[in-house]
């Protein structure tokens, strides 16, 4: 019984366990559905993908090693490639590490040439297995032709333009980076250069130091040769030309050079431009001096490895873009103006620049690289030159001409007594008589012709006689000869007293000098004599001795005779009234004569018979001391609007 109900739960705890196995089953079976479905759906593909390949067992096995043996190196290019990328990180800016990131770029264009020697063979490689899968039949046409669709592919991308993308432009943005920190370098450790005053009179400012920092300059070779290296010179050269010939600009605009772009339209006569072209030299001087040096010597420095043509070149062009051009410009601008002396005098100006500088201008602007410079220097020179002789031998004609215009109607000095005289001394001094010389020798070269000494002093000595025939030709144009001989008494004087000590007065000579002074004398007693010396005898006293005719008879007398002398006193007074003695001394001379020939003989004579008229207003119109004050107040200077004094 006992051993009934055992085999009894023994048989029920193995059908317990059968029920639990078939669900277990059930369940794996209703997962596995899916899965079977799945493996039943790509069942087809998979006959699609290897229904091309149906070779005999042993070709399969033999393709294997021809495979392997493709597989292999185009797998290592695979990896060199890999490690390309891996170094994008590294080259992200060369500012804080710049030895570090050439390193990196070294490594990066070595990986580059192994990929750009080793791809063709790679794809010659896989092209090998084709061939063999297709002699061998290993695989059906449609397959084959796909795989050669994709060497095909290969071989373009290896060929063409996207050869040098291998790295996916990591490279070309390497050098690009290296571009910018190669203009970040320039830019930042470029300031421009203030113009310096020199210290001390006479003291030339100091030239200044280069422009960059050594250890900068050093930085821009190392990234030049880098940059050089990948074909990039031009783009660097661009970037420095962009960079330095802005911060000489800079340099330039502080000096407020606005005046270097005035056209000859903007001026009437050298004169009104006359301030600019003194500071054009000083100008000119400081910026090829200065700046235009110390770019001479930057350029040899960053571009020295690069050879003579190449950094020549880049100061031509930093120069020319800099603002030389200008400076040249402005000068032809002066030589396109409208002829006068001063213009001759500011254009010995400028060739005195443009010699003081010429040694510079050989060195700097020298060679093929700034021919332009060059010819617009040489066409400058050569536009001074004949503007300045022309002027110059034209100077006695247009002195010649002057003759005709009327005389001063004050007697005064006309203009061009006093501006010639004064103009030629200075030609003859130190400024400006050794260059009109040098002019002049250069132009009788072009002529083909010898210089002759003496040329110069030569012809300052005919425009002297030029003078003194004008001289006679305007005394004789007034109407009467009192203001004719008071206008050469001026003239005369004048040029006695203002070349005298003179350089023009020493070539002139001493027995020149003496004469014009004595001419001066001469005129000034004949002019006294013939105009103010008339006045006295018009104070006759005959017939008044003792009032023999009665005192009626003498009061009659006295009367006609004042009424003659105020008539002719105040006649005389009106016309030379307006006449000029510019001369201080000469004029307070000549007063003191005029007074002394006229004030005592009417105070005399007033003494003596004015108590017959001393009632009548009308004769003793003037006291002695009223008739002083008058003279003493002719031949003064006119004060003009300006000022000053009348010039004429």
């Amino acid at each position: 019984m006992d051993k009934g109900i055992e085999n009894l739960i023994s048989a029920r705890n193995l059908l317990k366990a059968s029920v639990e196995k078939s669900k277990a089953l059930s369940l794996s079976l209703e997962k596995s559905g899916p899965r079977l479905t799945e493996i039943h759906q790509r069942l087809p593909s998979l006959e699609v993908a290897i229904r091309p390949i149906r070779a005999e067992r042993e070709a399969l096995n033999a393709v294997g090693g021809h495979i392997n043996r493709a597989v292999v190196p185009a797998a290592a290019v695979l990896k060199v490639f890999d490690a390309i990328h891996g170094l994008e990180k590294s080259l992200s800016d060369p500012l804080h590490d710049l030895p570090g990131y050439l390193g990196v770029l070294k490594r990066l264009q070595e990986a580059l040439r192994f990929l750009g020697d080793n791809c063709g063979m790679a794809i010659q490689w896989l092209a090998d297995i084709v061939e063999y899968l297709e002699d061998h039949k290993v695989a059906d046409e449609w397959f084959i032709s796909g795989l050669k669709n994709a060497l095909n592919n290969l071989r373009e991308l290896e060929k063409g333009e996207e050869k040098g993308f291998l790295d996916g432009g990591l490279f070309e943005s390497a050098l690009d980076r290296l571009e910018n920190e190669f203009k970040r370098l320039l830019t930042e450790n470029s300031v421009p250069l203030p113009m310096s005053s020199p210290t001390l009179p006479g003291e030339n400012p100091c030239i200044a130091p280069s422009p960059l920092p050594m250890a900068v300059i050093q930085k821009l070779q190392t990234i030049l040769s880098s940059l050089i290296a990948n074909g990039r010179l031009e783009k660097c050269v661009s970037i420095y030309i962009e960079v330095r010939s802005s911060i000489v600009r800079a340099s330039l605009q502080a000096l407020d050079l606005d005046y270097l772009e005035i056209s000859v339209s903007e001026f009437n006569n050298v004169a009104s431009i006359e301030a600019y072209i003194s500071q054009w030299g000083k100008h000119l001087e400081f910026a090829v001096k200065h700046l235009f040096e110390a770019e001479y010597g930057l350029c040899n420095s960053v571009f020295d490895k690069m050879g003579i043509d190449l950094w020549k070149s880049c100061f031509g062009k930093i120069a020319a873009q800099a603002g030389i051009l200008a400076f040249l410009q402005f000068g032809k601008t002066v030589t396109e103006s409208k002829k006068d002396p001063i213009k001759l005098l500011k254009l010995m100006d400028i060739f005195a620049s443009l010699s003081n500088l010429r040694l510079d201008f050989n060195r700097l602007f020298g060679g093929a690289p700034c021919a332009e410079i060059q010819n617009l220097t040489r066409d400058l020179i050569k536009r001074v030159i004949e503007g300045a002789c022309e002027i110059f031998w034209e100077l006695l004609l247009q002195v010649e001409l002057q003759r005709h215009n009327p005389p001063p109607f004050d007697c005064s000095i006309p203009r061009v007594v006093s501006f010639i005289t004064d103009y030629c001394n200075k030609l003859l001094g130190e400024d400006y008589k050794p260059i009109l010389t040098q002019i002049l020798v250069i132009e009788r070269s072009w002529k083909n012709e010898k210089f002759k000494e003496g040329i110069l002093l030569d012809e300052l000595l005919n425009l002297v006689k030029a003078i003194e025939l004008n001289l006679e030709k305007w005394a004789k144009g007034y109407e009467d000869a009192a203001s004719s001989y008071l206008f050469l008494m001026n003239n005369h004087w004048h040029l006695y007293k203002y070349l005298k000590g003179t350089k023009l007065g020493f070539l002139l000579g001493d027995s020149w000098l003496k004469e014009h002074e004595q001419y001066k004398e001469y005129y000034s007693t004949i002019y006294v004599r013939e105009s103010w010396g008339r006045l006295p005898p018009l104070l006759s006293r005959e017939g008044l001795i003792l009032f023999s005719g009665g005192r009626g008879t003498a009061r009659n007398l006295v009367k006609q005779r004042l009424k003659s002398f105020n008539e002719a006193f105040d006649d005389m007074y009106k016309k030379h009234g307006n006449l000029v003695i510019t001369e201080k001394d000469l004029r307070e001379k000549v007063i003191g004569v005029v007074v002394q020939t006229i004030v005592p003989v009417y105070r005399s004579y007033m003494q003596n018979y004015g108590a017959l008229v001393e009632q009548d207003q009308k004769y003793a119109k003037y006291t002695a001391q009223s008739l002083e004050k008058l003279l003493s107040s002719l031949f003064q200077p006119k004060a003009v609007k300006n000022g000053g004094l009348k010039a004429k």
